[in-house]
C-alpha cells in the first residue's frame, strides 16, 4: 500500500512540474511578443531621426577627405 502511495506522490510532483512548465512557455511567448512590438517601435523611431542625421552626415563628407582620413 506504501509504494501505490509513493507512486501517486510521484505522479502528483509530475503533474504539477508539467503545468508550471505549460505555464511559463505561455507567459514567456506573451512576453516576447510585448517586448518584441515596443523594441520595434523604439528601433523604428531612432531608425527615422537618428538615421536621416547620419544619412545627412555622411553624404556632407567628400570622398577627397575619406581617401585622405588615415592621413593627418
Amino acid at each position: 500500500m506504501k509504494a501505490l502511495r509513493k507512486g501517486q506522490t510521484m505522479v502528483e510532483y509530475i503533474i504539477i512540474v508539467c503545468l508550471i512548465a505549460v505555464s511559463l512557455i505561455a507567459v514567456f511567448t506573451y512576453l516576447s511578443r510585448a517586448i518584441g512590438k515596443k523594441t520595434a517601435g523604439a528601433t523604428g523611431a531612432l531608425s527615422a531621426e537618428e538615421g536621416d542625421k547620419a544619412k545627412a552626415a555622411a553624404e556632407s563628407i567628400s570622398e577627397d577627405s575619406l581617401k585622405n582620413l588615415g592621413e593627418d
